[in-house]
């Protein structure tokens, strides 16, 4: 990248994602991101004091007042020594992603550490140049606390939509002419964890097996080794009685895309969620979805595809899975409006922070 007289360099922060092992939501954030931000930007990596390339071997950034230090990373001052003094010292303009309060909500089922960390992170974010929110629930989350806290914020809050293309495969635009498995199939994609409520979409599957629908229920998701373990004995227990229950703690790319060509619909239980990213990837491969009525999940349902169903209420999420299961109309349409709507692509978030930091 030739830097002229008065041009900007973006650089953006792949600390943790150089490090990462699982692919958690926010590492599959940052990978795509990076994918079609393409060569407008430089990878750079947080070292003890100050930033460094990632290509080896290390070598300190020179940043320059119009520069851009772009970061997608959820991290606080106290994981990065030196951050705030670099702050400071303001050598170029600097931008982050805020993804939501869930620590500060549900500190019960959130990691200690991450509990720990965020009212930092975000009272950290106040001292960006621009913060670009993923939701308008996660916007009013920020500023409400910011509000809260007494902080004037330095930072510009603007609203950035995720792609829904997250393995970058073509758009599904058309039903499978045929499905090879003899019974429809529901699938849940998410880490497991109670927030995420699996064990609540099994209870309400469970109910639907005794009153005779006869349909499988796959869920897909690392364990959250710190709160996950109970429901996965839960699921193991339930696979050695229950042939319609598959558990996937481990899943290709190839894998989830067959479960989502066979699936009749995708379910998203969930207590809290940032944007909805999973209801998103479910839409773009042409899969209608039974989600938690949430405002958050609004925002992506509300243009179509999409049965909602109250939180935590069985005997509403029974309706819902019992009309996706057993009323073809219903089904064909809702599949119509999945494979039709418009939808962003992660190309569209590039674009739209690029005009922001150009």
């Amino acid at each position: 990248m030739l830097r002229t007289r008065h041009s900007a360099v973006i650089y953006y922060d792949v600390t943790k994602m150089a490090e990462a092992r699982q692919k958690s939501g926010l590492t599959r954030v940052s990978s795509r991101l990076r994918e079609e931000l393409g060569d407008a930007v430089r990878e750079v990596i947080w070292a003890k004091e100050s930033f460094v390339f990632a290509d080896k071997p290390a070598r300190k950034v020179e940043f320059q007042k119009q520069d851009w230090l772009l970061t997608v990373e959820l991290f606080s001052a106290a994981e990065r020594p030196g951050f705030a003094v670099w702050m400071e010292r303001r050598e170029c303009r600097t931008a982050a992603m805020f993804y939501d309060a869930i620590p500060l909500r549900f500190p019960h089922v959130t990691w200690p550490q991450s509990v720990q960390r965020h009212p930092g992170h975000m009272k950290m974010l106040a001292d960006f140049d621009r913060v670009f929110a993923i939701s308008r629930a996660s916007q009013a989350d920020l500023t409400g606390f910011w509000s809260w806290q007494g902080v004037m914020p330095r930072a510009q809050v603007a609203l950035i939509e995720f792609g829904a293309d997250f393995d970058g495969s073509p758009r599904v635009t058309a039903s499978p002419s045929t499905k090879t498995n003899a019974r429809p199939q529901l699938l849940c994609v998410g880490i497991v964890e109670p927030r995420k409520n699996q064990g609540f979409l099994l209870e309400a599957c469970e109910a639907l097996w005794r009153d005779g629908l006869d349909f499988e229920l796959h869920l897909v998701g690392r364990v959250n080794p710190h709160f996950g373990k109970p429901l996965e004995k839960r699921f193991k227990q339930t696979q050695q009685r229950e042939s319609r229950f598959h558990f996937h703690a481990v899943a290709s790319d190839a894998t989830l895309r067959k479960l989502y060509r066979e699936a009749r619909a995708v379910c998203l239980p969930t207590q809290a969620e940032g944007c909805g990213l999973p209801l998103l990837e479910a839409l773009w491969h042409g899969v209608p979805c039974v989600a938690s009525d949430l405002p958050v999940l609004r925002e992506i349902a509300d243009a179509g595809g999409c049965l909602m169903a109250t939180v935590d209420d069985l005997a509403d999420w029974q309706i819902k899975l019992r009309a996706v299961l057993t009323d073809a109309a219903q089904c064909a349409r809702l599949q119509t409006e999945a494979m039709t709507r418009a939808l962003p692509r992660w190309a569209d978030t590039a674009a739209a922070l690029l005009t922001v930091l150009n």
